[in-house]
């Protein structure tokens, strides 16, 4: 029986949970469909699902249909969840993309299309609710052509030997032989285009009336691809959760060999080496679940046990994954109101092992608790857990944009850690990456010059938190760190002195990167969709130019104007409710994240957060020396002078990540 696990994706409320519950329904997996506005959906099991209407956490089923066995992952459409929507695209085969047709392709559609591309994941388009006034398949299909790829080609016509054949032939030049000389594209053919991204076949109907979904469920099965998973095991973990009765749990796409229970595993993660045995292993159907012994290559499962793994976690011959994309964009003030603050953060921090994305920071001057989130939705939901889970009532203060800091050339940081009793020096190399990277470490030193295990020491200190910038405090990105040397000694160095001295270096190289002007301040932009009546375009250009965005010549359709480009999230996350009061209700901003850029007012930011980093002592970037038996400092720009090691860039080594492998092997 061929396999495979598919994802249904969406914007909010195209219906995407209607789908895979009229699938569910079709294939006789379930005995009758529920609904999500009458809050008894198969998937949408949550409590504060079945509340808000919306998926929130992504859910696994499976059925059987002509002969192909389809596990379902059921992930949220709403943009303040894209980021565990982004996270289960790592455990895909296929993607079901659901598209409304009384809302067309919207902004949070095209960020999972492009998604779907930096994965690499083959895609199916179901257009949905065509049951309503005024829905037309044609018009949907031609704005899939226009925004989302020409590709997008009937998939009724691709399996009748219809006019799409020609198309889809025209994607490939060996499809294209073959359609020449029999004037039809074989199942095998059609097969191979989808699987390798060159056709996306589209189906139509109502998943509500269950129209169109038989005819949509023929094709997936027909198109689905047989796989050849390699015979040593590998899996990829692509969320972590946890059981009503607390359990961790670790969900997993097994993509080699099998996974049998009590196996033991072993991994490197936030740069910790560990070993452990898998528990149990449980296949899940929404929330109940079966335990099994084993699982084959090409199927998803929980498991518990495994106490270090993170969402992106490789497991056995499973190399390393892509860099997230998605980051959270605005930062909460959490308000405990006399609760215990270490249960607080103790709790938010269990939370944010299950969404990496969910950023917890402990301010210490300030005496305060701070989250990262995507959006006002997942701040009520975080609120909600808090409750349900922790018994912990909190609310949140305003919500800042959350701003990040990188460099704009190479610098060379030195820290050195020697009160009495104590020895460390690390020398660090800082780079400047593309927007995106987040930070990567690596060593050029030799072993002989300093020890491997004092190496990894160091990096792991590179690993284990965020690092604050200099310019306001915010956190370090897209910046490469590189160990170009150190010392220990034999007798006094103890692993919290390398701490100290990592640490310190980084703090130097920025304050040196800021003495030549060559730190910057990042915000996050929103991509936006801006549709406006013709005689508020003036009005509409005039704001968006205020705002410093980024935009194409307005494109008029009938009495509405759209308006498409990127804007920083900082003027543009409050500016819906204008756009409706002027345009009288028939405007219409759609925003999507688009990632960090460079501030567009970013002295003002820097005026109004007054941050010192000479100041901010658990951050320092002085250094402390010995004389005589007594520990004293030396200022960040006087530390270079004093340092003890001296690097000769002749004895450097080829650079070398600091991954999985080095953690865990030898050089």
């Amino acid at each position: 029986m061929r396999q495979a696990v598919v994802g249904m994706l969406a914007h909010v409320d195209a219906g995407k949970t209607t789908l895979a519950e009229a699938m569910l329904f079709a294939a006789g997996a379930i005995r009758r469909r529920g609904r999500v506005d009458h809050g008894d959906a198969h998937l949408d099991t949550d409590a504060m699902e079945r509340e808000r209407g919306i998926t929130i956490f992504s859910k696994q089923t499976s059925l059987d249909y002509n002969d192909v066995h389809l596990m379902l992952l059921d992930a949220p459409g709403h943009v303040d969840f894209s980021a565990e929507a982004e996270r289960t695209l790592m455990a895909l085969d296929y993607a079901v993309l659901v598209i409304g047709a009384n809302d067309g392709v919207q902004g949070h559609t095209e960020t999972l299309w492009e998604l779907l591309g930096r994965y690499g994941i083959p895609a199916f388009i179901f257009i949905n609710k065509l049951d309503l006034a005024g829905t037309e398949r044609a018009a949907v299909t031609d704005e899939l052509a226009r925004r989302l790829d020409a590709a997008c080609l009937s998939g009724e016509e691709l399996l009748g030997g219809g006019a799409a054949c020609e198309d889809a032939a025209a994607t490939d030049e060996a499809a294209l032989d073959e359609y020449l000389e029999g004037g039809a594209l074989s199942r095998a053919t059609l097969r191979r285009l989808v699987r390798e991204r060159k056709v996306f076949p589209c189906f139509a109907g109502s998943a509500l009336r269950g129209e169109g979904v038989e005819a949509f469920m023929d094709g997936l099965a027909a198109l689905v691809d047989e796989h050849a998973w390699p015979e040593e095991f590998a899996a990829r973990v692509y969320k972590v959760s946890r059981s009503p009765r607390g359990e961790r749990l670790a969900w997993l796409k097994v993509t080699g060999g099998a996974l049998r229970a009590k196996t033991v595993l072993s991994g490197v993660d936030r740069g910790e080496a560990w070993t452990e045995k898998v528990d149990q292993v449980r296949i899940y159907d929404a929330d109940a679940f079966q335990t099994v012994s084993e699982v084959p290559a090409g199927r998803v499962c929980a498991v518990t046990g495994l106490s270090h793994v993170v969402p992106g976690s490789a497991l056995g011959s499973e190399p390393a994954g892509a860099v997230p994309v998605l980051a959270p964009v605005l930062s909460y003030q959490v308000l405990a109101d006399g609760r215990d603050v270490d249960a607080v953060v103790r709790a938010l921090r269990e939370l944010a092992d299950e969404d990496p994305m969910l950023g917890v920071s402990w301010e210490e001057q300030l005496q305060e608790v701070h989250v990262q989130l995507m959006g006002a939705v997942q701040r009520e939901v975080v609120q909600q857990l808090l409750h349900d889970r922790y018994g912990l009532d909190v609310a949140f203060g305003p919500g800042g944009i959350l701003y990040k800091e990188t460099i704009t050339e190479a610098v060379e940081g030195v820290g050195h850690f020697e009160p009495l009793r104590h020895y460390a020096e690390a020398h660090l190399m800082l780079e400047p990456l593309p927007r995106g990277s987040g930070i990567q470490a690596g060593t050029r030193c030799s072993e002989d010059d300093l020890d491997r295990n004092w190496q990894r020491l160091i990096l792991t200190h590179v690993f284990e938190r965020e690092h604050r910038g200099v310019l306001t405090g915010a956190p370090v990105t897209d910046v490469r760190i590189t160990l170009l040397g150190g010392r220990a000694h034999a007798k006094h160095t103890e692993g919290g002195d390398f701490r100290q001295a990592t640490y310190r270096a980084l703090r130097e190289g920025l304050m040196m990167a800021r003495e030549r002007g060559a730190c910057e301040l990042l915000e996050p932009w929103y991509r936006f969709r801006l549709v406006v009546p013709q005689e508020k375009v003036g009005r509409s250009l005039a704001d968006l130019q205020r705002m410093a965005a980024e935009f194409d010549a307005p494109e008029v359709d009938g009495e509405l104007a759209g308006i498409e480009g990127v804007a920083p999230a900082s003027e543009m996350h409050e500016y819906a409710l204008e756009v409706s009061g002027y345009s009288g209700g028939r405007g219409r901003l759609m925003l999507e994240y688009a990632g960090y850029r460079t501030c567009h007012d970013a002295q003002r930011v820097i005026d109004e957060a007054a941050y010192d980093p000479e100041a901010d002592l658990p951050n320092t970037p002085d250094s402390v020396f010995c004389s005589h038996g007594a520990g004293y400092t030396v200022k960040w720009h006087e530390v270079p002078e004093h340092a003890h090691v001296s690097i000769d860039p002749a004895r450097l080594r080829p650079w070398r990540e600091a991954d999985g492998a080095f953690f865990s092997s030898g050089f």
